[in-house]
């Protein structure tokens, strides 16, 4: 058994080592100069003006809603296309509910606007 996890073993110790390294050689070879700039809240290359705490526009919400319907569409529903003809019929009707609540998710915000382009 220990030679099957070994390489993931060796693996998570090359992947913390180069963190903790990188983490190490920004601090002590990073540059350390303070100044009340740097301290400044920072937005997209302009100046914060107003309150911070102010409201976003709806949009902003609905396009995040965008992104993570694709994103988990993608993430799993790729491997179920890869092994769709093994998993037989199966298969395909445990992935409808699936798909059925993404595609929910889709009509959703193209009812809302969303896709259109500016």
């Amino acid at each position: 058994m220990i030679d099957t996890y070994f390489p993931v073993l060796v693996m998570f110790v090359l992947v913390a080592g180069f963190a903790v390294t990188m983490l190490l050689l920004s601090i002590f070879l990073g540059p350390k100069r303070e100044s009340e700039m740097k301290d400044d809240p920072f937005e997209c290359g302009t100046i914060a003006t107003g309150d911070v705490s102010g409201r976003h526009s709806v949009k902003f919400y609905l396009v995040a809603m965008t992104f993570i319907v694709f994103d988990v569409e993608i993430v799993f529903l790729y491997p179920w296309a890869i092994t769709v003809r093994e998993l037989g019929w199966w298969g395909f009707w445990a992935a409808m509910p699936f798909i059925l609540i993404l595609t929910v998710g889709l009509i959703y915000e193209w009812k809302k606007g969303v896709l259109d382009v500016v």
